[in-house]
């Protein structure tokens, strides 16, 4: 099994060396997609020293947004499986291994790395509580049982992730994708991961528009389900 991991980049050049480090330490056979969201702190000239074999570098030649890198890397992706991985260390690429027991335990479509299964990780009181609304907010709309919506550490079978038309260029690219996924009626797997969440001092992007955002997302494509269901019983 071959694991294309995709890396989006915005000015990570403190962190992008080390965790590009602990993915090749991983031992799977990975294939690491860099997305490059037009830095501008230094980070696409080091990227230029960090070429491997089993990594491809993808530029944005103007800043479109996570969920716009995310996308190009999926485009490029040839490995059994997708996951995601932010460059900023809140995240453990060993635990790629927790994430890929239930492909082989059950042959899963898609598995999500929870921060919240085990109890409170180490973040911020705002961002516990906004991750636990967002989830609870998935769940009611979507009818899951998810602990973790938000998570970055999503694993899912490349050909499912390539069929899934994903518009969200920010954030919002993480209750869009679960929504998807949700309404095709897949089964989100989840296993509890480690986290070691930054502070906006250190370089954390997301904000409370990006929280604001997630709801505007997870209800519109809620009741966009609805109004396509709807036009097509109606018929021409």
């Amino acid at each position: 099994m071959r694991l294309s991991v995709i890396v989006p980049i915005y000015n990570e050049r403190a962190t992008l060396a080390e965790v590009l480090q602990r993915i090749d330490a991983v031992p799977l056979d990975l294939e690491v997609l860099i997305v490059d969201d037009c830095s501008s702190d230094g980070t696409t000239r080091l990227l230029e020293t960090l070429a491997a074999p089993n990594r491809v570098l993808l530029y944005h030649k103007r800043n479109q947004g996570k969920g716009a890198a995310i996308r190009t890397g999926i485009a490029r992706a040839t490995g059994d499986y997708v996951v995601i991985q932010d460059a900023d260390l809140e995240y453990d690429p060993r635990d790629y291994l927790k994430l890929l027991a239930p492909v082989r335990e059950q042959d899963a479509v898609a598995v999500y790395g929870s921060r919240l299964q085990a109890g409170r990780p180490e973040m911020f009181l705002r961002h516990w509580l906004a991750n636990r609304f967002l989830t609870a907010l998935t769940n009611v709309l979507y009818g899951a049982r998810l602990t973790d919506m938000e998570t970055c550490y999503k694993l899912i079978r490349t050909d499912v992730i390539k069929s899934i038309d994903i518009e969200s260029n920010r954030f919002n690219v993480e209750p869009e994708l679960t929504a998807k996924l949700l309404m095709r009626r897949i089964r989100i797997h989840e296993v509890p991961i480690s986290y070691s969440g930054r502070k906006l001092s250190e370089g954390k992007k997301i904000g409370w528009t990006d929280f604001v955002s997630a709801v505007w997302t997870l209800l519109r494509q809620r009741v966009g389900s609805h109004a396509r269901s709807g036009a097509s019983m109606e018929g021409p």
